[in-house]
């Protein structure tokens, strides 16, 4: 695409842009339509039109200037702008619609522009003897000749024939500010602002009447062919838009003056009863609308030739034929062909008023992507986003909101519609899409802000600190990410719905480029594993040169929730031993941080069918029931376990069992925990016969198992017996808290 647009002869300066902006502002509903809003609304609610339809215009001017001096707009223009900041998927279908609206539109003028000789149509009869019906008869000729003008000649005779046509509408509307009528005489200034009633409805009358101001992008299609973009796009823009706009005002005061409400409604070319010579206005129309269709005719071709140069189309030969231009100016002939072919397709209908009010639609999601793309950059904050021109936010973000407000306003269906078309066309482009981007970094850079704020905010905000309000943040360091999953299996878990969990792999050694990169690759496989398994889990990679080095980064790790870390995860294989023993010396640190500690030993049998967790229960460390009934409850939580269930065993001398039955009982009816009395189990301990015994016999078919420990067993010599001796179980969640949690 860019080989294709660093080819084009760029000769345009501002007014090309301005002429082509103006042309479609002041186009065919200012003579044919614009009467008949002042006759029904009055003058103070055509004023209301027009500040209504000018605020979302110049929001949308305002960012189209902006993102217009941040880069360098190529061929295409408003498409070039939308789909280099959203991305190719969404900016193709936003494209792809645009430029049919715009190829549409192209039939629309032409059809307006027959509507010019209604007035020599009494001449034609009284002379030839026969009456003209169809309009048909005008419009089809014209078409024909602004497609031999456009293929043959291209837009530099388009932008002659500009100046020609705006030299008349100027002419036009100088003859017509001139001229006065037998009402403008006697008219009442105090009546000015005197309400007209009208059963039509003002929506009714503001969609007839919109159009009228949506030209002022018309000008960016021209954008290829500028020699400077940045600075003709934004003043030939705004200048367009706010000379239309009081012109508007002006020609709403002089029709509300000059003729009766009756007549401005009734009388469809009220203007020429009123200018200084009548069959200006006639003159006026036509060069309006063929100016318009002149404008639509070159912005058009060009926005499907930026849209082939994307590869954006079904076919590799149809996207290269499309983007295709002449030799010497790049002139998108190909694509002019395919224009001029739908425009004769809509003009042959004869009537296209209904495609007229979705033309509009797909006009205000442009203006509403624009204005969205200049909200969603202030936010951003990127560093290369520096447009020279800068609007405001609050002005992009009311033009966005009203641009969907109005188009629900002006007619639903086809809203819904416009809206459905491209949602459509999304997804078939992101399906046959394979090199092209979904969303564009614009939205990442405002989640950016947003969770920095949102942290920020957290951060000051005064915490909890009543373990009844607990839930875990869990930190794990792996040296094993790749070789076992299971520490990443059971993060996914607690923190898919209730929890938070960080993941950091393990790199040893000492900082360097190589092993930088190898971390960075390893972190990259372990986001797209993430991914695949739909976790909620944030990956980080760690380099350090020593154990403790690394287990002391882990633990002063922020929170990505906002709230503190408050629980430390480790893995080891059972039956090796190493990584184990660092876990054990390096205890202390964890309570200096105060960290629960869960520590996971994984075995061959992994997790079973997860269908059954076992939770052993001793007096010795009874601070950890709480601790680990949640975990299990929010590891159940997880699709995964969607079978499964809870089951508590407690090893207690005879003499309390009856006792510990009715309270473990009592904690989990009131928790309102899914255990159920049948599920709890209370043992006598027997002599002679270990704990590890009875639970390598009762938990030999258990998915998980979880076993508390004491802290002040960690100081023992013996310490790493406490996690051995449990080869006949899967894998074990050995769970130490520093505090007793609360089971509300």
């Amino acid at each position: 695409m860019s080989n294709i647009l660093a080819s084009t002869k760029s000769n345009f300066g501002t007014l090309p842009v301005f002429l082509t902006a103006i042309s479609t502002i002041l186009g065919a509903i200012m003579f044919l339509r614009f009467g008949f809003a002042v006759g029904s609304v009055g003058f103070t609610g055509t004023l209301l039109i027009i500040f209504i339809g000018h605020s979302v215009t110049f929001a949308t001017a305002m960012a189209l200037a902006e993102i217009a001096t941040n880069q360098k707009v190529e061929g295409g223009g408003e498409y070039f702008i939308i789909s280099r900041s959203f991305g190719f998927n969404i900016g193709a279908a936003i494209g792809l619609t645009l430029y049919l609206s715009q190829a549409i539109s192209v039939a629309f003028y032409v059809i307006a522009f027959a509507e010019a000789f209604e007035a020599i149509k009494p001449w034609i009869t009284s002379v030839f003897g026969f009456e003209l019906n169809d309009n048909r008869v005008f419009s089809v000729p014209a078409l024909l000749l602004l497609i031999w003008l456009m293929v043959s000649k291209g837009a530099n005779l388009g932008v002659k024939a500009l100046y020609v046509v705006v030299s008349i509408l100027a002419l036009s509307l100088i003859l017509f500010f001139m001229g006065s009528t037998p009402y403008s005489e006697v008219f009442d200034n105090s009546l000015i602002f005197k309400n007209v009633a009208t059963d039509k409805g003002f929506f009714y009358v503001f969609a007839i009447i919109f159009p009228a101001f949506t030209g002022m992008t018309a000008g960016v299609g021209l954008s290829g062919d500028l020699r400077n973009p940045k600075k003709s796009i934004p003043l030939g823009t705004l200048s367009a838009t706010i000379a239309g706009m009081i012109i508007y005002i002006f020609i709403a005061y002089k029709l509300v003056s000059s003729a009766s409400p009756s007549d401005l409604v009734n009388d469809q070319l009220v203007m020429s009863q009123i200018a200084l010579w009548g069959p200006i206005i006639p003159i006026g129309l036509a060069a309006a609308t063929i100016s318009s269709a002149i404008g639509s005719f070159m912005v058009a071709p060009r926005t499907l030739q930026a849209i082939g140069g994307d590869q954006v189309l079904p076919n590799r030969f149809v996207n290269f034929w499309v983007a295709r231009g002449s030799k010497d100016s790049n002139e998108p002939r190909n694509a002019t062909i395919i224009t001029s072919i739908i425009a004769l397709i809509f003009v042959l209908m004869g009537d296209v008023n209904a495609v007229a009010e979705i033309i509009s639609m797909f006009f205000m999601v442009t203006y509403g992507s624009l204005c969205l793309i200049s909200f969603l950059q202030h936010f951003a904050a990127d560093p290369s986003y520096r447009p020279s021109f800068k609007s405001k936010w609050y002005f992009s973000l009311f033009g966005a909101i009203m641009c969907i407000y109005l188009m629900f306003k002006i007619n639903t269906i086809y809203a819904i519609a416009a809206i459905l078309v491209m949602v459509l066309l999304y997804f078939y482009i992101t399906y046959r899409g394979d090199k092209k981007k979904g969303m564009a970094r614009i939205f990442q850079g405002v989640i950016y802000q947003f969770s920095r704020t949102m942290q920020v905010f957290l951060q000051k905000t005064e915490k909890e600190t009543a373990e009844e309000y607990w839930r875990p943040a869990v930190v794990c360091l792996s040296k094993d990410s790749f070789e076992r999953y299971s520490a990443l299996e059971i993060m996914k878990w607690i923190s898919y719905r209730y929890g938070f969990g960080t993941f950091i792999h393990f790199v040893q050694g000492y900082l360097s480029n190589e092993l930088k990169a190898d971390a960075n690759n390893k972190l990259q496989k372990l986001i797209q594993l993430a991914a695949s398994s739909k976790s909620n889990v944030f990956l980080e990679a760690l380099i350090s040169p020593s154990n403790t080095g690394a287990i002391a980064h882990a633990i002063q790790q922020p929170g990505i929730s906002g709230q503190p870390n408050n629980t430390m995860l480790f893995e080891f294989k059972k039956g090796e031993r190493e990584w184990l023993l660092e876990i054990i010396q390096n205890y202390s640190l964890l309570k200096v941080a105060e960290y629960d500690l869960c520590i996971l030993a994984s075995s061959d049998k992994g997790f079973g069918y997860k269908k059954n967790i076992h939770i052993w229960i001793r007096k010795e460390d009874y601070e950890n029931v709480n601790l680990m009934i949640l975990l299990s409850y929010i590891i159940l939580g997880h699709p995964d376990w969607k079978k499964g269930e809870i089951k508590i065993f407690a090893t207690f001398p005879e003499k309390d069992l009856k006792q510990e039955k009715e309270y473990l009982t009592e904690l989990t009816s009131s928790g309102r925990l899914p255990i159920s009395s049948k599920n709890i189990r209370v043992l006598p301990i027997e002599t002679g016969v270990s704990r590890k015994e009875v639970i390598n016999k009762y938990s030999v078919e258990a998915d998980l198992t979880l076993i508390g420990f004491h802290g002040s067993m960690m100081k023992s010599e013996k310490a790493i017996e406490l996690f051995e001796g449990y080869d006949s179980i899967g894998n074990i969640l050995f769970v130490n808290t520093l505090v007793s949690k609360y089971i509300k």
